[in-house]
C-alpha cells in the first residue's frame, strides 16, 4: 500500500511542499493556543469551567 502512495506522489511536482505547510499550520496553532492559555484571564477561565455546574442554564434548557 505505501508503495503505491509513495509512487503516485513522487510524480506530483512540488509536493514536497505539502508536509512543510503541514508542519507550519500544526506549529501555529498550537503556539496560538498555548499563548492563549496563559494570558487568559482567570476569571474567564473560573466562569466557563463552572458551566456544566450551573443550574440555572439546566432550568432554562427546559423551559424552552
Amino acid at each position: 500500500m505505501l508503495k503505491f502512495v509513495k509512487q503516485n506522489l513522487e510524480q506530483i511536482d512540488g509536493v514536497a511542499i505539502y508536509p512543510i505547510i503541514s508542519l507550519l499550520i500544526f506549529f501555529i496553532f498550537f503556539t496560538a493556543l498555548f499563548w492563549w492559555v496563559f494570558t487568559a484571564k482567570k476569571k474567564h477561565i473560573k466562569e466557563v469551567s463552572n458551566i456544566p455546574l450551573d443550574d440555572s442554564l439546566i432550568a432554562n434548557d427546559q423551559e424552552l
